[in-house]
């Protein structure tokens, strides 16, 4: 056998590209391993792992010019993923001293996989982008490093291997390894991690702020809460995540690729099934927020994709770091563009936002006075664009908790209470808003569906009316208010609007009704 070809794939973003492994030895020329097909420094240093690597564990190849090439060679191909491959391919050649591979072995199986020197296959970033894009092609099997088996045999209708060294794979290509399938019982898998170590009755007191985050998640809307250090801002917001909807299979899918592509899937947590929690320190660069660098990455705000992104300190942040998440919020995706091309992550999430009242933290506490000029508390929260409070539906205040409420045996509802609130509420809104590809929720409604949607009776237009004049609202101001009127209305199951739904609704703005000025 002088040619031989094996599938494998490249990453690109939080997807994965076909490449074949083309491993080639000549009959003439200079005895030399040559690796072709835009490689990157870390492929190209694959050569010396791999000649290692066979020698260690008791293989060979020829003593001929072999050339590798990776196509198609016009995609960059990046990181240690494919050791195993040209491994593999190099071995095949010298069938008489290795034995020569079963007919059709590389036909229909991927094979992914980095090399330690002593033949051992380490686990890789993105190998569940790998398999889906091997099911993709109609492959009947992936082989993948042992630690990585239980990730990859989430993806259904392809076979997984798990192999821990090149003697196993190769063994096992041969038709004569003992390595099986890895078996997964997936809805005992997804009950089993589908778990969250923190509940909604943990917090104490704070009723009117827990019904304003209930009511945020119901209909996905941005929130910030506002309130002195040591009210439960960061308590409530950690068990947001645990009162959303039970991610489905697909966005579970979807959560795991971009923390496999981030290197955040290990051994113990091979599989998202809870939605994720991020909240990044405020002196995160832009680059961390939204993804980037010279090979791009998922950032923040695709990490927190299908869960909850939560900024603390918010006037903290740098505003031009503040700044980049407008495209996310708006477009439910991020696009960098670098020389190696174009990437786009998912980056459609809940965002929920804290800030203390003024800059020494005690405007409005019944217990301290405040030390803040008028002025500073100003230049405090001038900090925050209007653009991006413009994306902001809910302004909670979340006073401090009183000692007999602190020491209250009795806890609140729990989450999986109230997720059944917030689970009728987002089936109501996907059946009204079915005909409108992209929008799920009442936070993502137009202009036009908000007019459509959010109709309210004479006595309701009158009380808004009302508030618009004496409390100085914004345009911007109005529509957030009946959007977040139509999820009250939908949390009681209600076709209509109702006047006590709008006076709720007024009560979540208090940046603009200037209470803390």
């Amino acid at each position: 056998m002088s040619l031989v070809s094996i599938h494998a794939g490249a990453l690109h973003g939080v997807d994965a590209l076909p490449v074949e492994v083309e491993v080639n030895a000549a009959t003439t020329g200079n005895i030399d391993i040559k690796i072709v097909g835009l490689p990157d420094a870390a492929v190209r240093e694959s050569i010396d792992r791999v000649v290692t690597a066979i020698r260690n564990t008791g293989l060979s190849w020829p003593n001929k010019p072999i050339t590798i090439n990776l196509a198609p060679a016009d995609i960059r191909k990046e990181g240690p993923i494919f050791d195993l491959p040209i491994a593999i391919g190099m071995a095949a050649l010298d069938e008489n001293r290795n034995g020569k591979l079963k007919d059709n072995a590389l036909e229909k199986c991927a094979i992914v996989g980095e090399l330690a020197l002593d033949g051992r296959v380490r686990p890789v970033k993105g190998i569940l982008s790998l398999t889906l894009q091997a099911k993709e092609l109609g492959l009947k099997a992936i082989l993948v490093p042992k630690d990585n088996a239980k990730e990859a045999a989430i993806v259904d209708g392809i076979y997984v291997y798990g192999v821990n060294d090149i003697g196993e794979a190769f063994q096992l290509l041969k038709g004569e390894g003992t390595v099986r399938p890895e078996k997964l019982d997936r809805d005992r898998f997804f009950q089993t991690i589908r778990k969250y170590e923190v509940d909604f009755n943990d917090v104490k007191g704070q009723a009117h702020a827990k019904r304003a985050m209930e009511v945020a998640m119901a209909g996905n809307h941005n929130s910030l809460m506002l309130g002195s250090p040591g009210t439960g801002k960061s308590m409530i917001a950690k068990r947001l995540p645990t009162i959303l909807p039970v991610m489905t299979e697909e966005e579970a899918i979807e959560t795991t690729k971009i923390h496999s592509i981030a290197g955040l899937v290990d051994t113990k947590n091979s599989f998202l099934a809870t939605r994720p929690f991020r909240a990044p320190h405020h002196t995160i660069s832009d680059a961390g927020l939204l993804g980037g660098s010279s090979n791009p990455s998922p950032g923040e705000v695709s990490l927190a994709h299908n869960g909850i992104l939560f900024l603390d300190e918010l006037p903290e942040f740098r505003r031009s770091t503040l700044e980049v998440l407008r495209q996310p919020l708006e477009d439910g995706y991020v696009t960098i563009s670098r020389a190696a091309g174009k990437f786009t992550f998912p980056s459609r999430f809940s965002m929920v936002c804290a800030m203390n009242p003024c800059p020494c933290g005690y405007l409005g506490d019944p217990g301290r006075d405040c030390r803040c000029s008028p002025n500073q508390i100003e230049k405090y929260r001038q900090r925050i664009s209007g653009p991006l409070l413009d994306r902001i539906d809910l302004h909670v205040d979340v006073p401090a908790v009183n000692y007999k409420e602190l020491r209250s045996d009795t806890g609140g509802e729990s989450s999986a209470v109230i997720r059944e609130r917030v689970d009728a509420a987002r089936r109501i809104q996907l059946e009204r808003l079915a005909d409108h590809p992209g929008i799920n929720c009442n936070a993502d409604m137009t202009s036009r569906l908000v007019a459509k949607h959010c109709q309210i009776d004479a006595k309701s237009e009158k009380t808004l009316e009302q508030a618009m004049d004496s409390l100085n609202f914004s345009a911007r101001a109005h529509d957030r208010i009946l959007k977040v009127s139509r999820t009250l209305a939908d949390l009681e199951a209600s076709p209509d609007i109702q006047e006590i739904h709008i006076m709720e609704a007024i009560q979540y703005r208090t940046l603009d009704r200037n209470l803390w000025v």
